[in-house]
């Protein structure tokens, strides 16, 4: 099943739950950022008195995982887009690339990793639970299941109470579509979304033009083959030198 969830800002009433849950599943500090960051992935903002939370937007064809060069970041089956910190080399070309403007990096850290949600992936959605702010969410306002099936129900509350809603689903065609979609009874620019977004899908259009200049990416590519190649032959070296610096003193031994 390809899931997602169905964002109703009419229905959100502040309470942060969804943050906190998301934050107790990701064994994530229990800070109160106001914006999203390294350690808070989910966030509810309140703008023309509508609270809105604010995610990754878990792309159809990610950008991010178009532009990573060693595939740290990837689209799963089920719709979440995930992250592996044992491939990422800290270029933060997704950082770049993501339209939504999503990813945080650990500027902090010794060794940093790129963060954002990543739908509950292995606890849940890999085995078609509902994600941890789902599962909180006391009024409904986010609700887990089948993409398909939630454009459809989207569509259709649309179409029941036009009233309530203005006539569109925020993630159905932005940037290709979306695993997260939204409803809102207020237009969605004046809510913060980025609502100049093109239909089509990020990695085609960037491809679009890699495609004609053959020779960068050659030389893009070969760069980058040769950044990854330096870097894990100085770890190499390092423990090489480190197991013989260990067996040198252990001869020096009586």
């Amino acid at each position: 099943m390809k899931a997602g969830l169905l964002i109703d800002t009419t229905k959100c009433i502040g309470c942060g739950g969804c943050s906190l849950a998301c934050k107790e599943a990701n064994d994530l500090p229990k800070d109160d950022d106001t914006t999203l960051s390294a350690t808070t992935w989910t966030i509810v903002e309140k703008r023309e008195g509508v609270h809105i939370r604010r995610m990754c937007m878990h792309c159809e064809d990610p950008a991010c995982a178009s532009v990573c060069p060693v595939a740290a970041l990837r689209k799963t089956p089920e719709g979440a887009v995930t992250y592996d910190e044992t491939k990422c080399i800290g270029c933060r070309y997704c950082m770049m690339g993501c339209p939504f403007g999503i990813p945080r990096y650990e500027w902090s850290k010794a060794v940093p990793r790129v963060r954002k949600c990543i739908l509950c992936y292995e606890a849940a959605t890999r085995h078609g639970k509902p994600t941890a702010c789902a599962s909180v969410c006391p009024t409904g306002a986010t609700k887990f299941g089948e993409r398909a099936a939630l454009v459809r129900e989207a569509e259709e509350r649309i179409r029941n109470d036009r009233d309530r809603y203005t006539d569109h689903v925020f993630g159905l065609d932005e940037a290709g579509g979306t695993s997260v979609l939204y409803l809102a009874a207020v237009d969605f620019a004046r809510l913060g979304f980025h609502t100049n977004l093109r239909k089509e899908r990020y990695p085609q259009l960037t491809w679009n033009v890699l495609s004609r200049l053959p020779n960068v990416v050659s030389v893009a590519g070969a760069g980058m083959a040769g950044v990854w190649w330096l870097m894990n032959r100085r770890e190499a070296v390092a423990l090489e030198e480190s197991s013989l610096h260990g067996h040198g003193a252990s001869k020096e031994k009586p």
